[in-house]
């Protein structure tokens, strides 16, 4: 991708700063993001709370190609502007993209920013950006933050049209929650704006810089959750309306006519989702109720989170029906291959009878059926001695003759066993690469609930896991057992999932993987496999090893990205 230009005010991509208009730059610069002293989200900063620090002078001079730590290659300038500049890079070590903000040490804001980035770093809900580092050095300070290259703005999502009620619902729904558990842990976002909110490919609502877009501005707040209400209920307005609910343009949005004021939804746009629209009027008209149902505002995410929960679900809209390609019948019929098809309509043709052959009249006919007839006679006689030996030999049963035969049958072909389950007493974690991913989970891979289960890390990269050469888990059976099979139920299908099954030498072997004796492996695209040896090995220790990893979406607090987990393992000696 070509470099873009470090002017005073650029483009955001994926750094959580939106797009400024040319004519704000001067306003911008002043510490606002609209000539009129409104900030972007339509408020007044000074009205509301919220108040900046003087914008210091420019940014640091970096260009593409600069390394950060040994590790962070800048290669793309998206933001320069208020004294900072953000910057898609390269983290060479994990060979995966990241954003970083970056500004001198010396600026005004840049223990603020610090500070920001760290206290977002300790929450660890992957319903947020998540800070992967924070540190200053050689005069400047930096934030680096992941990079959803599989996420879309909301910016361009609206661009688009409106949203649906069912994904309005899904978008106010997440962001009011995790706002919610943010405000618990004391953490506020103030910057809550259509480019702040990115959409995954599996439909998960992911939050950017929480804390840290606000400090970088230097927007504080004497009411921060009714800040991030309002906001949030700006974002669900827009949403429904494809408007931004106040008088100025924003975000590639047209605001409200002027001199009306906040009208609702449903006066702006036909057809909108009434109770949606009245819970944007809640959390947007904070100093009174709405007009139609008199419901009391909402003033906290956790309020608004509750109101959300409170509403009848709103179902996902049917799938369009796609007819069925009708059924197309060859032109092959037996005798007719290669011949052009029949046009004009189809005739049903009955079948003709085959005439029987001739009878046999001659005299060579004649010895012939006298031949037939004289082997069907000998054929009786000889069904009728094989049917009197066989009565006589069922009268014998018991006798040592037919013992003896028995006996021999059973010594020359051993029964075969059916496999038994074998017991796990134990379980532990095998990361030679000293990683662990969730030690404190095996025992939900084996405990028989098999809604709970041990899970890997999300990664960048897959379904071959390219950062570690695989994970696992080894099992302790209590004893030496001739290991036949396992059967494996895992948390995530898709494409694909390796694993094999290897006799370990004890819980914490010292030898690695390839070392050891394989006992079976798998692949599939399924959530459940079978792993059978074409020889049982003896063993005492199982590890279940996973090289590759399908990609999986938000669930239980971790993020979507290439994972795995266990929910129930069996073994079968």
């Amino acid at each position: 991708m070509a470099e873009r230009s470090t002017a005073a005010v650029d483009v955001a991509d994926n750094s959580g700063d939106e797009p400024l208009a040319a004519d704000a730059a001067k306003a911008t610069a002043d510490g606002v993001d609209t000539q009129d002293g409104r900030a972007a989200d339509g408020s007044m900063p000074e009205t509301d709370g919220e108040r900046r620090s003087a914008a210091p002078a420019a940014a640091p001079e970096l260009h593409s190609g600069h390394k950060l730590a040994r590790r962070y290659r800048l290669e793309e300038c998206v933001t320069r502007l208020d004294g900072f500049s953000s910057w898609r890079a390269m983290d060479e070590k994990l060979r995966r993209a990241v954003g970083v903000h970056l500004l001198p040490a010396d600026h005004p804001r840049a223990r603020t920013v610090l500070a920001a980035a760290r206290s977002s770093a300790l929450l660890g809900d992957p319903r947020f950006v998540q800070v992967l580092d924070a540190v200053e050095e050689n005069d400047l300070v930096y934030v680096v933050h992941e990079w959803l290259p599989d996420a879309t703005e909301l910016t361009a999502i609206l661009a688009a049209g409106p949203l649906e009620p069912h994904e309005a619902y899904q978008l106010v729904s997440q962001v009011s929650q995790a706002m919610a558990a943010a405000h618990r842990e004391g953490l506020a976002h103030l910057r809550l704006t259509p480019s702040a909110i990115l959409r995954t490919s599996t439909g998960q609502y992911r939050i950017r810089g929480l804390a840290v877009n606000a400090a970088l501005r230097g927007i504080t707040s004497e009411t921060p959750q009714q800040a991030d209400t309002e906001a949030i209920g700006a974002l669900l307005y827009a949403a429904l309306t494809q408007r931004w609910p106040y008088e100025n343009d924003a975000y590639g949005l047209t605001g409200l006519p002027k001199g009306v004021g906040l009208i609702a939804p449903d006066q702006v746009r036909a057809g909108v989702h009434r109770g949606l629209g009245e819970l944007a009027m809640r959390a947007l008209a904070n100093d009174g109720a709405t007009a139609s149902r008199q419901e009391p505002a909402c003033t906290t995410p956790e309020e608004l989170s509750k109101a959300v929960a409170a509403m009848p679900r709103i179902k996902p809209p049917e799938p369009a029906f796609t007819a069925p390609p009708e059924y197309q019948h060859t032109t092959y019929q037996q005798g007719s291959y290669g011949r052009p098809a029949p046009i004009g309509p189809a005739t049903v043709l009955s079948p003709q009878p085959v005439p029987p052959p001739p009878p046999l009249q001659s005299r060579t006919g004649r010895a012939l059926k006298w031949s037939v007839a004289a082997l069907l006679i000998a054929a009786l006689g000889l069904g009728s001695w094989q049917l009197a030996d066989t009565l006589l030999n069922h009268s014998k049963q018991g006798s040592g003759d037919n013992t003896r035969t028995q006996q021999q049958k059973t010594d020359d072909t051993p029964e075969k066993k059916d496999p038994v389950p074998l017991s796990i007493k134990g379980a532990a974690e095998y990361y030679p690469d000293g990683s662990p991913q969730n030690a404190d989970g095996v025992g939900k891979s084996y405990d028989g609930d098999t809604s709970t289960y041990w899970k890997t890390k999300s990664y960048d990269d897959g379904p071959k896991l390219q950062i570690t050469s695989g994970v696992g888990i080894i099992y302790d059976l209590g004893a030496e057992h001739d290991v036949r099979a396992a059967s494996v139920l895992m948390k995530f299908a898709g494409d694909h999932t390796t694993m094999a099954l290897y006799a370990a030498e004890s819980m914490h072997p010292k030898n690695s993987v390839g070392d050891m004796k394989k006992i079976a492996d798998a692949t599939t695209k399924d959530n459940a496999v079978d792993l059978t040896a074409e020889t049982p090995v003896k063993t005492r220790y199982v590890l279940l090893w996973i090289t590759s990893v399908p990609y999986g979406g938000y669930a239980d607090y971790s993020k979507a990205g290439y994972k795995q987990g266990l929910a129930d393992v069996k073994f079968k000696g």
